[in-house]
Formats: structure tokens, sequence, C-alpha cells
């Protein structure tokens, strides 16, 4: 579905709550609200909020990641598995 069609007034959230709730175990696309016509919150299911939560800790990772590649901050294979060898 999409993003577009999953968009709600707020009166309309506060009179199908149970509804959305419902609703969200056959399409777990997240639930625009808006007040006054402009968009102000997002609803969505715990399970995406907590696989997006896990994605950007991911995505946080490997930009960490990669910034300690271009400042230089690594070490060569052989010398991480030469220093596992001396620790074990």
């Amino acid at each position: 579905m999409k993003l577009s069609e999953r968009v709600r007034p707020i009166s309309w959230l506060k009179s199908h709550a149970a509804e959305i709730v419902r609703d969200f175990e056959e399409d777990s696309s997240p639930l625009i609200v808006t007040q006054n016509g402009e968009a102000k919150i997002v609803v969505m299911d715990i399970r995406t909020y907590e696989e997006q939560l896990e994605t950007m800790a991911f995505l946080k990772l490997i930009n960490m990641g990669k910034k300690d590649i271009s400042e230089g901050k690594f070490q060569s294979v052989d010398d991480f598995f030469s220093d596992m060898e001396k620790e074990g």
C-alpha cells in the first residue's frame, strides 16, 4: 500500500483506535496522522519500529567503521589475527 493512502486526520485516529491496532496485524505500513492538514505523527506497529531501530543501529556502526577507515584507524588482517593469537 502506498504511504499516501495511509494518511488520516487526528479526529479519525481518535474514533478508530481499536480498528487501527487490528489493521496493523494485516498491514504494518505506518499511518501518517495530520492535524489541521499538516502531518504531525507517524503510528506504526511495534515490530516495524523495533526493526527500524535495529537497522539504524547497524547503519550507525557501518558509518563509524567507514569513518575509522578514512581516518586510518584500522589494522591489517594479519596484525589482527596475530594479536588474537597472542591473547588466546
